[in-house]
C-alpha cells in the first residue's frame, strides 16, 4: 500500500495523479460555465458577487503547478468535489430582501481580502483535492492553517444572504460538512511532511481562531 491509499498493483493503469489533476481542471470549468450563464440570467445585484468569487477558483486550477504527491483515495476526491461542486451550484436568481444587500457585500469584500491573501502566498500551489505542492507558511497563512478556506466561508455567508432560498441553503450546508472533511484529509496527507507538522504546532487554528 502505498501513502495515497490504493495499491498500486490495485491501480488500473490508465488511473494515474496526471490524469486526475487534468480531469479535476475540466470539471471545474465546466461547473463554473454552468453558473457563469446563470449569473447573466439574473437580475440579483448579488449575482455578479457569486462570479466574482467562484471564478478565482477557477482560474487557480487552471494555473496551478502539476504535482504527482496528490491523494489517490476516493473518499478524498468525493469531499473535495462535493465542496467546490455545491457553491458552482447555487442559483442565483432569486432576490433576497434588498436590506441584506449591504451585509453581503461587506462579507463578501471581507472574503475576498482573504481569499487574495491566501492565494497571493499559494500562487501556483492551489488545489482542489488533497495534495502536497509545497508547504505555504507566509502571510494569511501565519493567521489560520486555512485561510482561503475561511474566505470562503465568509463570502458563502454573504453571498446566501443575498440570494437566500432553501436549495441554495441546503448546497452551502452540504458545501460545508464536505469542505470541513476536506480540510481534515487535507491536513492528514501535508502532515506526512515534517515542515507541514512544524507549521501546525506554530499555528492552531484550521479555520476560525479561537473556535476551530
Amino acid at each position: 500500500m502505498n501513502g495515497s491509499g490504493i495499491s498500486m498493483a490495485t491501480r488500473p493503469a490508465w488511473l494515474s495523479p496526471q490524469l486526475l489533476d487534468r480531469t479535476e481542471q475540466v470539471v471545474i470549468v465546466l461547473l463554473w460555465s454552468l453558473m457563469a450563464w446563470r449569473v447573466t440570467d439574473s437580475v440579483n445585484p448579488v449575482a455578479p458577487m457569486l462570479l466574482l468569487s467562484e471564478t478565482a477558483v477557477a482560474i487557480f486550477v487552471l494555473i496551478r503547478r502539476s504535482t504527482t504527491n496528490i491523494s489517490m483515495k476516493l473518499g478524498d476526491w468525493l469531499l473535495a468535489i462535493t465542496a467546490t461542486a455545491a457553491p458552482l451550484l447555487i442559483d442565483p436568481r432569486n432576490v433576497s430582501d434588498h436590506g441584506m444587500l449591504i451585509p453581503a457585500v461587506v462579507l463578501v469584500a471581507i472574503g475576498k481580502v482573504l481569499q487574495a491573501g491566501a492565494k497571493l502566498s499559494l500562487r501556483r500551489s492551489f488545489g482542489i483535492a488533497p495534495a502536497n505542492r509545497g508547504i505555504k507558511v507566509e502571510g494569511a497563512y501565519r493567521l489560520v492553517r486555512h485561510p482561503m478556506y475561511a474566505g470562503y466561508l465568509l463570502c458563502h455567508i454573504g453571498i446566501l444572504a443575498g440570494v437566500f432560498s432553501l436549495p441554495n441553503l441546503a448546497l452551502y450546508v452540504i458545501a460545508w460538512i464536505a469542505q470541513i472533511r476536506r480540510l481534515i484529509a487535507e491536513e492528514d496527507l501535508l502532515s506526512a511532511d515534517p515542515s507541514y507538522r512544524d507549521y501546525m504546532e506554530k499555528v492552531r487554528w484550521r479555520l476560525v481562531p479561537g473556535v476551530f
